[in-house]
């Protein structure tokens, strides 16, 4: 009994540290240094930067952009869709599924709909 009880924890201890994580969770790990904790543009790492991150918040500009030119640029980089090389490519970090839901992400951050 007490082994089965073991495993049964062991497995789920498993299972928690295996959880995909959420487009949250990514766009704090990927994202904020340069969008900043709100996503408005101001992360820790403005002050060395030629170019401003773009405002996640600002809803006008984001509607602007189409599911899929933020899916690339997130996964390929700026130069990718003729922006700042800063902005790094994520592939080798993020999968398309994850990729998918930090573009969704940013949708709620804007508070803007836009469909792909």
């Amino acid at each position: 009994m007490l082994n089965k009880l073991l495993f049964t924890i062991v497995l789920a201890a498993s299972v928690q540290t295996q959880a995909k994580e959420t487009a949250a969770d990514n766009y704090r790990a990927y994202c904020v240094q340069c969008h900043g904790m709100e996503g408005n543009g101001t992360g820790v790492n403005i002050r060395d930067m030629s170019v401003v991150p773009r405002d996640h918040t600002d809803a006008k500009s984001m509607s602007g952009r189409s599911d899929e030119a933020l899916f690339k640029v997130i996964k390929e980089g700026g130069t990718s869709i003729s922006k700042s090389i800063l902005m790094p490519p994520w592939e080798g970090a993020l999968t398309d599924e994850e990729i998918k839901d930090l573009v969704q992400h940013l949708r709620t951050l804007c508070k803007c709909k836009f469909g792909s």
